[in-house]
């Protein structure tokens, strides 16, 4: 390798990893007086020469003339009589500079200087990429699906970078295929063995935030502020949103006109439902709110133990529990109470708490149907058995047992 296969194969490195004009200069600098260094111990009176743009790299050797008898380090001092043989007129004690030449390391060390060049860039390129991705935790970044894993997927950048989407960051109706393209919020950036590893996530909270500020400018422009975000990916999700600006409707302006703000995220988020609610300090209403679509009769909260009895119409409990206990698990996380129901209904002196019937049903069973609104006897027994089968997590032999005990006792009652 010559001094200009060696400036150009370092051009091509330049062209292909962005590699800025000073940096370069000073890796192949660095490089060069390494080898240097190794074969005579010291660089210090040698002088690298490097101009990439026109290829020339020259390295020159400074030495002392001394008498022949006084040679000690031949790195740094020449003898008389070869010194005039470059130069008649040199003297003793004089300084005389000759040009090295990488072949005269021999061809070992030349190689060794190759492959620690490219050593040196990818290391810079490495740390490139993770200073830039480090600076990116938060934003959305898009790429084209590269490879597909049984884990994770392999995402390539516009610059060829590549990120990771593991399988447990995907919303689960995700389907890729290889030269897809999608987008991701960057969810953390590691090194492990030297080697960035750029995490993305398309089912964090961030995703969905990052998502309203590209869609809502009074969002970007901070005239709103989403005060939290809570997730279900892929299924629901809740945004408490609050304005500063009174002339702004925070939740219309999130919606935008016949939805057409929201629409997009929607689809982003392979249509996930989208509760905007308007954030208030007054956690009565808040809570409301967040129980959305449902209507809430009443509220009593409890601020020690963080906790809120919310009774609505018998028309409105499975609103507020929501498919899957999905609304109310929802409107816990975002308000920060833990929430129970309780259908609301007229004084039935005949009627009777379920808790009357702990002898003889066990506590965790009349849990589970207190959790859909079921506080009383009569309420359970107007729900028809494969109905409460669908809605709690009891078994049929069960319900029907629950049943049973239940009906027996106003057949006690009418007797």
């Amino acid at each position: 390798m010559d001094h200009l296969n060696l400036i150009e194969s370092f051009s091509e490195f330049k062209e292909l990893k962005n590699i800025d004009r000073v940096t370069m200069m000073s890796i192949l600098e660095d490089v060069i007086r390494g080898m240097i260094i190794k074969k005579y111990g010291s660089a210090d009176n040698f002088d690298i020469i490097i101009n990439v743009d026109k290829g020339d790299l020259e390295v020159w050797q400074n030495r002392i003339i001394v008498a022949d008898d006084d040679v000690d380090l031949d790195h740094l001092e020449i003898a008389y009589s070869d010194a005039i043989k470059i130069e008649p007129d040199f003297e003793i004690g004089e300084e005389i500079t000759e040009r090295v030449y990488l072949e005269s390391f021999g061809r070992r060390a030349v190689q060794a200087l190759g492959q620690n060049l490219k050593m040196r860039i990818t290391e810079l390129e490495k740390d490139g990429v993770y200073r830039k991705y480090k600076d990116r935790v938060g934003e959305i970044v898009s790429g084209e699906v590269y490879q597909i894993w049984k884990k994770e997927l392999l995402i390539m950048d516009d610059e060829g970078n590549e990120l990771i989407l593991p399988k447990t960051e995907m919303i689960p109706s995700d389907f890729y295929k290889k030269g897809d393209n999608l987008r991701a919020v960057v969810l953390k950036v590691e090194m492990r063995n030297s080697t960035p590893v750029i995490v993305l996530s398309r089912t964090s909270e961030v995703f969905l935030q990052k998502l309203f500020e590209q869609e809502v400018p009074e969002i970007f422009d901070g005239l709103i502020t989403i005060k939290k975000i809570v997730r279900m990916p892929g299924e629901r999700a809740k945004v408490a949103v609050e304005s500063y600006d009174d002339r702004i409707d925070p939740v219309g302006a999130c919606v935008g006109m016949k939805g057409s703000r929201i629409h997009g995220i929607v689809r982003e988020l392979r249509n996930e439902n989208i509760d905007v609610i308007n954030y208030t300090s007054n956690m009565q209403l808040f809570i409301q709110r967040a129980l959305s679509p449902a209507k809430i009769t009443s509220i009593r909260l409890n601020e020690d133990s963080k906790r809120a009895d919310v009774y609505l119409k018998a028309d409105q409990v499975s609103l507020a529990i929501g498919k899957g206990g999905m609304n109310i698990k929802l409107a816990s996380k975002l308000t920060g109470y833990e929430i129970d129901v309780y259908r609301d209904v007229e004084v039935d002196e005949e009627d009777v708490a379920l808790d009357e019937f702990r002898d003889e049903i066990e506590d965790w069973v009349i849990d589970e149907l207190k959790a859909i609104g079921c506080d009383t006897a009569k309420s359970v027994l107007d729900i028809p058995a494969e109905e409460l089968v669908r809605r709690t997590d009891l078994e049929e032999e069960t319900v029907l047992e629950v049943l049973n005990v239940l009906k027996s006792e106003f057949e006690e009652d009418a007797k």
